[in-house]
C-alpha cells in the first residue's frame, strides 16, 4: 500500500527542506510505502533552489508550477499521487508528520474512508486570537448548517482514500479547498472521523499567510455549498 504526502508550497524557503526531511524519516505501519509530492506553485522566494537537491530522488517527485493558490497546488498534486492513500503536508513546521500514524489508523482498521486532525480536539500553541476566533465560527457555523459534528474543516491534515475522492471536482480557488472538499465528501456519502493532534502555529513574521481574507475565502463555500447541489 502507497501513502502520498502532498505538500503544496509558495514562499516557503526557509522551512522546505526541513519537512520534506520530516515527511521522508517517518516510520509507517508495515507493508506501506510511501511518495512525496512537492508542488511549488510559483514561488518568489528561494523555494525552488531549496527543492533542487530533492529533485530525481527516490520517492519524490517535484513539479513546479505558475502560481495557481493552494487549491491550484493541491489539485496538481491530487492529480500526480499515486498512492491508495493521500495526506495533505503543510510546507511550513506547524503541523508534524509524526503523526501520520494515528491520522491513518482509522482508515487502516476499515473505520473510514476520510480523516481530518483536529486541533481543537487537541493540542494548539501559539495560534493568534483572531485566527481562533475564524476558525471557530467556521467549525461552528459548519456544524448549525449541515447537521454534522465537525470541529475543524480547515485544518492541513485532511487523509482520504483514493476512493473516497475519485470523481469530486473542487471549482474553488486559493483557500477554498478545505471547507469545499468538506462539503462534497458529505455529500458523497462518507463520512469523517477526527483525530486530535498538535499544532504549534507559526507568527506572521516567521510566514504565516492566512488573512482576514482567507477566512473570508474558506467560509463562502459553507454558505454556497449549503443552499445550492455541490457540483
Amino acid at each position: 500500500m502507497l501513502l502520498s504526502v502532498i505538500i503544496p508550497a509558495y514562499n516557503e524557503e526557509a522551512t522546505i527542506a526541513s519537512i520534506i526531511g520530516k515527511v521522508k524519516s517517518i516510520g509507517l505501519p508495515q507493508g506501506m510505502e510511501k511518495e512525496i509530492v512537492v508542488v511549488n506553485d510559483g514561488s518568489q522566494d528561494g523555494t525552488g533552489d531549496a527543492l533542487k537537491s530533492f529533485e530525481g530522488s527516490p520517492g519524490t517527485l517535484i513539479i513546479h508550477q505558475s502560481n495557481q493558490g493552494k487549491t491550484g497546488a493541491l489539485l496538481t498534486g491530487i492529480r500526480a499521487a499515486k498512492g491508495d492513500i493521500l495526506i495533505v503536508q503543510d510546507a511550513d513546521l506547524e503541523y508534524d508528520p509524526v503523526q501520520y500514524p494515528k491520522l491513518m489508523e482509522p482508515i487502516l482498521n476499515g473505520r473510514t474512508q476520510v480523516v481530518y486532525g483536529s486541533r481543537f480536539l487537541g493540542d494548539i500553541q501559539g495560534m493568534e486570537p483572531v485566527n481562533r476566533w475564524a476558525n471557530l465560527i467556521s467549525n461552528w457555523a459548519f456544524r448549525r448548517l449541515f447537521g454534522v459534528n465537525i470541529t475543524d474543516i480547515n485544518t492541513c491534515y485532511k487523509v482520504f482514500t483514493r476512493k473516497a475522492i475519485e470523481g469530486i471536482a473542487i471549482t474553488g480557488k486559493n483557500f477554498a479547498f478545505e471547507t469545499e472538499i468538506t462539503v462534497k465528501i458529505l455529500h458523497k456519502g462518507l463520512s469523517i472521523q477526527e483525530v486530535p493532534i498538535n499544532y504549534v502555529a507559526r507568527s506572521r513574521r516567521a510566514g504565516k499567510k492566512i488573512r482576514w481574507t482567507t477566512a473570508l475565502e474558506m467560509f463562502w463555500p459553507i454558505i454556497k455549498y449549503r443552499f445550492s447541489h455541490p457540483d
